[in-house]
């Protein structure tokens, strides 16, 4: 099984919404209006160093990330990627889909001259912990979070 990873278009954004949504907390925080995600797909798409991934077989998307490059002066002026919204089917997890997916976005991020790839995730997600650092991710930082809203 062959997973092969595009660029998304506005077309992929029912499926990357779906994907979102079919896992406990994304179950809670998205809605089912895509007209906020729509939008918000446009924004990204303006935004020259923000891109949204998906991953397909046979047609079908079965996974998605969205990778940043962000340019800084810290780490010697290393430029560092930062992945969010990693998903993969619920149906497929376990089939080294996600490995082929941060294989994916370390091409990308070593094709757009970072140094690092970097990544949270929620505290609760105690199996993509395990997977990251199995992957060579390292806990090293303490991540906050405030709500503007």
């Amino acid at each position: 099984m062959t997973v092969r990873f595009r660029d998304a278009t506005s077309a992929d954004v029912p499926a990357i919404m779906a994907l979102l949504r079919d896992d406990a907390l994304g179950a809670g925080r998205e809605i089912d209006d895509m007209t906020i995600y729509d939008t918000a797909f446009q924004k990204m798409k303006a935004e020259a160093a923000n891109h949204l991934i998906v991953g397909e077989i046979e047609g079908r998307v079965v996974a998605t990330y969205q990778i940043t490059f962000i340019s800084g002066l810290s780490l010697r002026a290393s430029r560092r990627a930062q992945v969010e919204s990693v998903r993969v089917a619920s149906d497929l997890r376990g089939q080294r889909i996600g490995e082929a997916l941060f294989a994916d976005a370390e091409s990308r991020a070593r094709a757009a001259g970072c140094a690092l790839i970097q990544l949270t995730t929620n505290a609760t997600r105690d199996r993509a912990r395990a997977f990251y650092e199995r992957l060579g991710f390292t806990p090293s930082h303490v991540g906050y979070k405030r709500d503007l809203h």
